[in-house]
């Protein structure tokens, strides 16, 4: 009687553990909580917290209010950037002015051009210069 009351005791803790096991989620991208309007879901990886009910079977799940104000915010300037850009461009003014270099930089830069360039064509004069069959030969 002894024996059989120990082994149900045993019996009953493994069948405990195993089904506390079970309940346990595993590890993944969403964790979720049961609340008093349903399911809160965290999405542990962006933390976006959406509120979830289930209906007609399906689990529906909808952002959170503070969450959707921000979102429905960012939307509101993304339009208005948008709004302002396509103004831009119709009434032809340039959206982005580029930076012109100085006189100063196009200077330098047109020097170091014409340096390299008159290297080059005495490089050429030489080559054109030279006698083919007094060069030696390469290999």
């Amino acid at each position: 009687m002894r024996k059989a009351t120990v082994a149900l005791l045993i019996g009953a803790g493994l069948a405990s553990a195993g089904i506390a096991s079970a309940q346990d989620p595993a590890p993944g991208r969403y964790s979720m909580q049961k609340s008093e309007t349903g399911i809160a879901r965290l999405d542990t990886q962006t933390g976006e917290v959406s509120l979830c009910q289930e209906k007609d079977g399906q689990l529906v799940c909808r952002m959170a209010a503070d969450e959707r104000a921000a979102f429905e915010l960012e939307i509101d300037l993304l339009t208005k950037r948008v709004e302002a850009l396509e103004k831009a461009v119709k009434s032809g003014e340039s959206v982005a002015k580029p930076d012109l270099p100085a006189d100063e930089e196009i200077d330098r830069a047109m020097g170091i051009m014409e340096r390299m360039m008159r290297k080059f064509m005495d490089i050429v004069k030489d080559l054109e210069g030279s006698d083919p069959a007094t060069e030696p030969q390469k290999t």
